[in-house]
């Protein structure tokens, strides 16, 4: 009766390497077949808007016409406003408490003043008054400068705030130093009470009237 022979160990272990080269390879194969990862799209730049050298020049062109036509308007003052204009007194006036205005005329727009200060700045025109006092107003920011002989004072209406008071140009000072010494007569004042002429009563006519008293 004849022995079966079974495969030795060293046999099996050869079998079992070569196995495992053979999925290594396969795997490699694989691997290497397989296309590489397409990167990420980048976005698309976004095109910057090509501007018109001839739009700035219309805009600009525009900005001039609007500018035109503001001080065309403001230029349309009526003669007796600028005659109260001629009467204001301009350059920087001191004020109380140390405050001080700086009062300037426009050469551009004949009648218009800037005014401007700590704070603050308007740009006024003349307006007509029944008391005779100069005025300008700036209507928009609701503030008037109201000039009297002697000073000038600047308030906002809007805010209901007086923001200078006291203000005096050279003639203005002159007008004031005047008035101190020799003040005007208040309306207060009680009227002198004015003396009769005395009766002569020994010269009686004969209708038994008072003869005028001698001179």
């Amino acid at each position: 009766m004849q022995k079966l022979h079974t495969p030795s160990v060293a046999h099996a272990l050869a079998a079992a390497v070569l196995l495992a080269a053979s999925g290594f390879s396969m795997a490699q194969t694989d691997a290497a077949a397989k296309p590489a990862a397409k990167p990420a799209a980048k976005p698309a730049a976004k095109k910057q808007p090509v501007v018109n050298p001839s739009s700035r020049t219309n805009l600009k062109s525009a900005a001039k016409n609007v500018a035109a036509g503001i001080e065309a308007a403001e230029a349309a003052l009526t003669p007796a406003e600028l005659a109260i204009a001629e009467r204001v007194h301009v350059g920087k006036l001191p004020c109380e408490l140390g405050a001080a205005v700086d009062l300037t005329a426009d050469p551009k727009a004949p009648g218009y003043f800037n005014v401007s200060g700590k704070n603050f700045k308007y740009r006024m025109f003349p307006v007509a008054t029944t008391t005779g006092a100069i005025r300008l107003e700036d209507q928009k920011a609701g503030a008037v400068w109201l000039q009297l002989a002697n000073k000038s004072m600047l308030m906002n209406q809007k805010l209901g705030v007086r923001l200078a008071d006291e203000c005096m140009s050279p003639a203005q000072m002159a007008v004031a130093e005047a008035i101190k010494l020799n003040p005007p007569a208040s309306v207060l004042d009680a009227p002198k009470p004015t003396v009769a002429a005395p009766v002569n009563s020994d010269a009686l006519s004969a209708t038994g009237q008072a003869a005028p008293a001698a001179k």
